[in-house]
């Protein structure tokens, strides 16, 4: 039929009065009483009988009738009057089956109108020329039917009563949604804009540490500060994330062109796929400096739409035992406590645009780490959708301490070589220290296995570089040393050697009165006091110290001394004192216990974390007797924690009896290997000495090989060696972690060790730059390399000459526009293709015996050719624009078993000649193109796992026939399901099961 007669026009004369006999009358007012009034209380077949069938038949007829007599083209084949009147009155009937009000029908219009009509009745049945006539005879009998409620006495009034019940619905939805937004008077906003300059300001700087510089020189940009770190997940937890480092100084001219992302990209990574996280690190890790990093980071986004960074330090929140804050008190440790407009704080967190940064559950007492537990689930249900990272060292809390609220375990991995370099060569540039001091300090970190050993997190490293240039290239060489030393160069030191006119006061006597203010903190389980119970404590020890009295004065006199010379007190708030690290106060706590005598005391509190590193600095420290003493008395209370203590602080015992540190080996040997993987992680963090007890590769089987390397890792550089004996052991788990960990160790000893003598070759080993690429050696049998965008082509081409792969992962690879670097790699059996936006050929890539091939390419290419020719195709996946191609295209002598096609949508031709094809994933764009498409899928007669939009399975259940299939999967993407759509499944695959596509990211 011609679209010009597809309209038709009958004059209102001819319709009205057929209307009419469809509709019934009318009652007065506004109908309140029968409110709402339905469309099908109008219509005189459903309430009144007024109406039979036959009689709407007949009422149909005539509408036909007249509508066939209008001038113009014959709209209708000959013959087909009565079908079309007999399906236009089963169309009519369904007016009485509708629920809407006349009110809303009328706001729809005739035309969707007429199609809600037709979605409430049968099929019509009729060819395509009746259908259409009908439709258009619909849609003018609808503008009728609309007219009519419009007439009705009781519709103005009825329309009068719906439009204010709406506006009254609107007013409160408004009143609603002003309670959640920025207040009017723009109060809110003004005060945010305050706040995040604030903070900005507050946490974007950082002093570098163990030196004195010209006043206003010793402060830089915080976003300059760090060198790269490894954040490992915890078991049950996947996906590590790679992140800024902190540093526990502030210096250098920032990264390096191309070394990494700035502070957003970072700050996306960490808690944007993970928008809670739970981060272990040890005393030093840079737990707290990266709170101040994530903190600018975001006060910097915040405009462009961020989050809102709040920063709750819990040793300064719970100083004197106060409760833990709730939003309103967020602010009550900064200067602009109280000047928020009320209740901005509660106001940002329930619009989810919170980032809170829980610093510190270490450093509040373990009675009180309940409540603190209790407070953040309360805050977590009171505000959810917001962000949030707590910080703690890795013994504080239990593994999983707060999985049931959804959150990831981290652990911050410590420095390893490229990490140190890093540093070291930024501090001598922040300092002005020179390129000599620093290469001959970076020597020493190459060549001095007890230096490099100590050099595994920021604060260690910082000191290691001050101590180096403050005594000109000598070093100390062991903890304890290191330590001492730095107390004497900040004490002391430092002051006379610039020939300050200062008090003369020598280092013994500030000890003395420093570690009073260090055990009491430890003692009472906070890293903060007052400023009053400082002054008050050192009164107290002044008598016994004459020698600071008479050169400094009185007790507060004493105190501003410290806090403003030693380097070693701060005060982060007009009243508060405390260490500037936990290190220091624990080193000097473990000093005072030793003074006092109070060895009990101290290995009472052996299964406190909190006094971990107290009891291990105080064997240290201590004459040969106390350390008897003190690990004997460890081993008598046979918990396993104080037996990994007691071992752990053989290394710092210098001299202790023979036959005690053999009933100490005894003891620890029970606990290896390692009963899980949190156990094992603590045993290797007591170091090295594990190595000697550990079970050997040739030795160990199953959980215990697992868990051995899991150790070994945690005890640092001298671990490579261990590691090597399990490169040819057959557990996966085993070869994961020696594949993944190469970073945390020298690249090119790790390489040539370990890695190039993994049999078979390790896989999916990554490769993030030149020189990581440089220091892999041949191995016994081609690798699989997982290749960043930070490698080079030439660099890649290089290597490839020398050394053949079996599998590349390409991510955002700079690789220019060929691939003719991959051409004659006869070994390469896996490729896989992430944005390499450059590639316009994949002709060097013909007839390379490929069998795993995943292309993500971000520009059409011509597929076709280069998938006929992998006839040894296993596996295909193909995303976004991935090219031209058919299924055609497949070559007849491949058996293709899987085949991806995530964000495609394919014509199905040809699909049905894979025979071997097992498991299939249709992009979710995917709708079938008619019988023929189901055709070809129900020929798939090994197939047992299929992939479609939730749209696409009321098709499946109907058309497809297909008996293997064990798994119905379908994309979350929204889309309505049909009701039943789930049993219509069952019964026409009773063996498979139905899930979600998994959710995965990059």
């Amino acid at each position: 039929m011609d679209a010009s007669v597809a309209g038709i026009r009958l004059a209102s004369g001819v319709l009205t009065p057929l209307v009419k006999k469809l509709l019934q009358g009318e009652g007065p007012g506004a109908g309140l009483a029968d409110r709402p009034v339905r469309v099908s209380s109008y219509v005189a077949l459903r309430e009144q009988r007024i109406l039979t069938r036959d009689d709407l038949r007949e009422l149909a007829g005539k509408l036909v009738a007249r509508a066939l007599r209008a001038p113009g083209e014959q709209p209708l084949p000959p013959g087909e009057e009565a079908g079309v009147a007999t399906a236009l009155a089963v169309t009519l009937h369904a007016l009485g089956d509708l629920g809407m009000e006349d009110a809303q029908a009328v706001q729809m219009g005739p035309r969707a109108f007429a199609a809600a009509l037709r979605a409430a009745a049968p099929p019509t049945g009729l060819g395509r020329d009746a259908e259409l006539f009908h439709d258009r005879l619909l849609e003018l009998t609808c503008l009728h039917i609309l007219h009519f409620f419009t007439t009705r006495s009781t519709f103005i009034p009825r329309a009068l009563v719906e439009q204010a019940r709406r506006q009254a619905e609107l007013i409160a939805k408004v009143d609603a949604l002003l309670a959640r937004v920025t207040r009017e008077d723009g109060r809110d906003a003004a005060f945010e804009t305050r706040y995040l300059r604030y903070l900005e300001k507050r946490h974007g700087s950082l002093t570098i540490f163990g030196i004195d510089l010209p006043p206003g020189s010793a402060h830089w940009p915080l976003d300059t500060a760090y060198v790269t770190l490894e954040a490992t997940p915890l078991p049950h937890h996947t996906g590590g994330a790679r992140l800024p480092r902190p540093g526990a100084w502030s210096g250098g001219t920032g990264p390096e062109p191309g070394s990494g992302p700035g502070p957003a990209a970072g700050l996306d990574r960490l808690l944007v796929d993970r928008p809670r996280v739970l981060l272990r690190g040890e005393a030093g890790s840079g737990k707290t400096t990266l709170i101040q990093w994530l903190a600018v980071s975001a006060a910097r986004a915040a405009a462009e739409g961020g989050p809102v960074p709040y920063v709750l330090p819990l040793r300064t929140l719970t100083r004197y035992g106060e409760r833990l804050p709730a939003p309103e008190d967020f602010l009550v440790a900064t200067a602009l406590k109280g000047q928020a407009p009320d209740g901005w704080e509660s106001r940002v967190l329930s619009e989810g645009r919170g980032l809170i940064l829980v610093d510190g559950i270490d450093e509040i007492p373990e009675t009180e780490r309940a409540r603190a537990r209790d407070w953040l689930c309360d805050l977590l249900t009171a505000y959810p959708g917001n962000r949030w990272l707590v910080t703690s060292r890795p013994s504080a809390v239990r593994q999983d301490w707060l999985g049931a609220e959804e959150f990831t375990e981290l652990t911050l991995a410590p420095m390893n070589r490229a990490d140190v370099a890093g540093f070291v060569t930024r501090w001598h540039r922040a300092t002005g220290a020179g390129g000599e001091l620093r290469d001959q300090l970076l020597e020493s970190l190459r060549t001095k296995g007890e230096l490099a050993r100590l050099a595994t997190n920021p604060l260690l490293c910082g000191l290691i570089c001050a101590l180096h240039r403050e005594r000109r290239g000598f070093l100390p060489s062991g903890r304890k040393e290191l330590y001492s030393a730095a107390l004497s160069m900040l004490l002391h030191r430092r002051d006379r050697e610039r020939e300050l006119r200062l008090p003369d006061l020598a280092e013994e006597p500030q000890l003395q009165l420093l570690q009073r203010l260090a055990y009491w903190l430890i003692r009472n389980g906070r890293t903060a006091m007052g400023r009053d119970r400082a002054a008050s404590l050192i009164a107290d020890a002044l008598p016994a110290v004459p020698a600071a009295a008479r050169a400094l004065g009185d007790a507060p006199a004493v105190l501003t001394y410290f806090l403003e010379r030693s380097g070693l007190l701060r005060a982060p708030t007009a009243d508060t004192v405390e260490f500037v690290h936990r290190t220091f106060q624990d080193f000097l706590g473990a000093r005072a216990a030793l003074d006092e005598g109070s060895l009990g005391e101290l290995t009472r509190h052996a299964d406190d974390d909190q006094w971990e590193d107290v009891i291990r600095m105080a064997v240290a420290q201590g004459r040969p007797l106390e350390r008897a003493a003190i690990i004997g008395d460890l081993l008598v209370r046979d918990s396993d924690r104080a037996v990994l203590l007691a071992f752990a602080s053989l290394e710092y015992a210098a001299e202790l009896d023979p036959e005690l540190r053999a009933d100490v080996r005894r003891a620890a040997r029970r606990l290896i290997p390692p009963k899980d993987e949190e156990a094992a992680r603590a045993l290797g963090r007591i170091g090295p000495l594990v190595l000697d007890l550990l079970p050997h590769g040739e030795e160990a089987r199953g959980d215990d090989a697992h868990l051995s390397v899991i150790a070994a890792l945690e005890t640092g550089p001298e671990a490579v060696g261990y590691l090597a004996r399990y490169a040819r052991h057959p557990d996966e788990r085993v070869r994961e972690r020696l594949t993944r960990s190469w970073g945390l160790f020298d690249p090119g000893q790790y390489a040539a060790e370990v890695l190039a003598r993994m049999e078979p070759p390790p896989r999916y080993l990554s490769v993030e730059s030149d020189a990581l690429l440089a220091a892999l050696a041949r191995f016994t049998g081609p690798p699989d390399l997982f290749v960043r965008h930070g490698v080079t082509r030439g660099a890649l081409t290089r290597f490839l000459a020398r050394q053949p792969v079996s599998g590349l992962t390409l991510w955002s690879f700079p690789g220019g526009p060929d691939a003719e670097f991959l051409r004659g790699q006869r070994a390469l059996r896996r490729l896989t293709v992430n944005h390499w936006s450059e590639l316009r050929s994949l002709e060097p890539l013909h007839g390379l015996p490929l069998e795993d091939v995943s292309l993500y390419l971000g520009s059409a290419l011509p597929l076709g050719p280069a998938i006929a020719s992998w006839t040894r195709l296993r596996r295909l996946s193909l995303f976004a624009a991935a090219g031209q191609w058919s299924f055609h295209d497949a070559s007849g002598a491949t058996h293709l078993e899987e085949i991806e096609l995530t964000e495609a949508d394919p014509d199905l031709a040809g699909l049905g000649r894979l025979e071997s094809l097992r498991r299939l994933w249709l992009g979710y764009g995917w709708r079938p193109g008619g019988n023929a498409a189901w055709a070809e899928l129900s020929a798939l007669r090994n197939l047992r796992e299929i992939a479609v939009s939730p749209g696409v399975l009321a098709g499946l259940a109907e058309c497809a026939d297909l008996p293997s299939l064990r798994s119905v999967m379908f994309y979350d993407d929204e889309e309505p399901w049909e009701d039943g759509i789930e049993e219509r499944l069952r019964r026409r695959f009773p063996e498979a099961e139905l899930h979600v596509v998994p959710q995965t990211y990059g």
